[in-house]
């Protein structure tokens, strides 16, 4: 069995993946004008498909919660309540309304009901608490702040100061629905695609998270691209998501992918390893979007009959890596695996279109492949422009922007402008600079490499080394810390790991480090491995330093004493032999 993603992509390639097209090329006719002309000005937004399919189709499945559907007919009335509700209390085209809760109907029919109305969906994440959140709700400014009774820790942590005049619970909500007009809204449409429809937030490469911006222009690539012509879900097909609605994989991609084919979408409150199968069956579903981890976890479990007593045969989402692509198909017999390489705030993305294995896919917008500097930069000749890498070579991929593919960026436009490099190849041009790098393989398609920068990637999520070194500076009796992501065998992404320098005479209880991290970081950013060094050097070598602690990891700390995360009941414990096995088989942290 192949373990490594291919060097090149042959003819052969492309043809058996145009082969297995065949069936969908009706859908994909239907989906392909979407993908190369979208006008900003058009009227085609998110609210218009839905509504579009629920009048179509009004007794067609469009949620699946806990095994119970409810038909697009019944949910675009309950969205148009919600959107009365929302209009009622003021909000309007523009406004933006944050929705923090766990994964059900209420949340994605909100979701829809905001930006029938024009409004932006700001999709706070709820494992994020205090300064974090309280800073993301910063950034949304906000009409409105509605929230899942669930999360009510998450909601209780933000500050006073930061909430909007309109709060509501989603007993409230549906409490102010009861009686509402269930019309679609007269503004829907008459939305042009230029609407930003979502605030997804990221950590972007530096400091508290950013919140990228979507416009449902943009949404619209994922719909047509992944969804159409990727994807290929029919009106029979069921899709399974496990991960959270904030997320990009499921806010634009999965719901996009439904959408386009006209499917059900069936939502899971949160990812189980052990009950996943089950779920899947019980809601009939016959296709899921995953990130790396998730199917990680699923090899992970013993071997059971429901491994294949599924009606799977497609899955879509990104980090599915080149060693485990086979053994994960093989064992859980999985017919296309839909791998796609983007960011919430990229202008572009490679799908898999041509079903190649191990591969992050094909695109047909304009990008470049270019050296690169180990800051993460692009690196400029004597002249000042960018120079190509060859084909296989690793390089930094950055994406063209112009009027055909533009960049929504992030809110804060300083913070848009860093990632635009300008001037690249030459005199006026403009390139978005994703911080990742990717080897080409030929007909458009790339194999993803890493990721540059300080930011590293663990369990789907990008997270900051600023923000957790601020974490772990305010535990008390820290002089300074240095966070990396560090790489675990059998593992997608880097484990986080921070460097410690303690000041005279100061000692940190391992357990209290742990909770006061645990309420000050989201579960994804604890870092898993905390070393204790002597002294961290501040001068202008810094960055230099931390690439050396990022290479020595956890196995060449020399006679520095080690922690490792064992979870919330034990917090920190003393590294022991057998931990990185642990936290690949997701036997720690617990």
């Amino acid at each position: 069995m192949s373990t490594t993603a291919p060097q090149k992509i042959g003819v052969t390639d492309m043809v058996r993946g145009a082969i297995k097209m065949v069936p969908d090329l009706p859908s994909m006719a239907r989906h392909a004008p979407g993908l190369v002309i979208r006008s900003a000005t058009a009227k085609r937004t998110i609210g218009q498909i839905f509504a579009n399919l629920a009048e179509k189709h009004p007794d067609r499945p469009f949620i699946r919660w806990n095994g119970e559907s409810t038909t697009y007919g019944e949910a675009n009335r309950q969205v148009n309540r919600y959107a009365a509700v929302l209009a009622d209390r003021g909000v309007g085209n523009g406004d933006v309304v944050g929705i923090l809760s766990k994964n059900n109907p209420t949340d994605l029919m909100l979701i829809l009901a905001t930006v029938k109305l024009g409004a932006v969906a700001g999709m706070l994440n709820y494992n994020q608490r205090g300064e974090v959140i309280d800073h993301s709700m910063k950034l949304l400014d906000g009409a409105a702040l509605i929230y899942d009774p669930e999360v009510t820790d998450a909601f209780e942590s933000i500050s006073p100061e930061r909430l909007p005049s309109n709060v509501l619970d989603f007993t409230a909500l549906d409490e102010e629905a009861a009686g509402k007009s269930d019309s679609n809204p007269a503004v829907t449409k008459d939305l042009p695609a230029s609407t930003t429809a979502f605030y997804i937030f990221t950590s972007g490469t530096t400091g508290l998270p950013k919140a990228s911006v979507m416009s449902h222009n943009r949404w619209l690539a994922n719909y047509s691209g992944i969804g159409g012509l990727a994807v290929r879900l029919r009106p029979s097909d069921t899709m399974y998501v496990a991960l959270p609605l904030y997320h990009n994989n499921a806010l634009s991609v999965s719901l996009g992918a439904v959408l386009s084919g006209g499917a059900c979408i069936a939502i899971s409150k949160q990812f189980s390893a052990s009950r996943f199968w089950d779920e899947v069956i019980l809601n009939r579903a016959t296709s899921f979007c995953y990130i790396g981890e998730l199917c990680r976890y699923l090899l992970a479990q013993p071997a059971k009959p429901t491994d294949r007593q599924h009606s799977v045969r497609v899955i879509v989402g990104n980090g599915m890596r080149p060693e485990i692509w086979d053994e994960f198909t093989d064992r859980f017999g999985i017919d296309r695996v839909v791998e796609f390489y983007g960011a919430s705030e990229l202008n572009l993305a490679f799908v898999n279109a041509f079903d190649v294995k191990r591969t992050v896919g094909f695109c047909p917008l304009p990008y470049k492949v270019v050296e690169y500097d180990m800051d993460g930069n692009p690196k400029r000749d004597a002249k000042g422009r960018l120079n190509r890498v060859s084909k296989g070579e690793p390089g930094l991929l950055i994406s063209e922007i112009s009027d055909r593919v533009p960049v929504d960026g992030y809110t804060d436009e300083s913070d848009t402008e860093k990632k635009i490099i300008r001037d690249a190849f030459k005199d006026a041009d403009a390139y978005f600079n994703s911080g990742d790098l990717v080897r080409e393989l030929g007909f458009r398609h790339i194999a993803f490499v890493d990721r540059l920068g300080d930011t590293f990637r663990w369990k789907g999520e990008n997270v900051a080394t600023t923000e957790v070194e601020a974490a772990v500076d305010g535990a008390g009796g820290v002089e300074q810390t240095v966070a990396y992501g560090v790489e675990v065998a059998g593992c997608d992404g880097r484990a986080g790991m921070v460097a410690v320098e303690m000041r005279d005479g100061a000692v940190l209880d391992p357990k209290k480090l742990a909770d006061h991290l645990y309420r000050t970081l989201p579960a994804y950013a604890m870092p898993l491995f905390v070393r204790f060094v002597s002294a961290i050097e501040a001068t202008s070598t810094f960055k230099n330093r931390k690439v050396e602690l990022r290479e020595e990891a956890f196995t060449s700390v020399g006679d520095d004493e080690l922690w490792v995360l064992a979870g919330r009941n034990d917090g920190y414990v003393p590294f022991y032999d057998g931990y990185a096995a642990d936290v690949a088989a997701a036997k720690a942290p617990r």
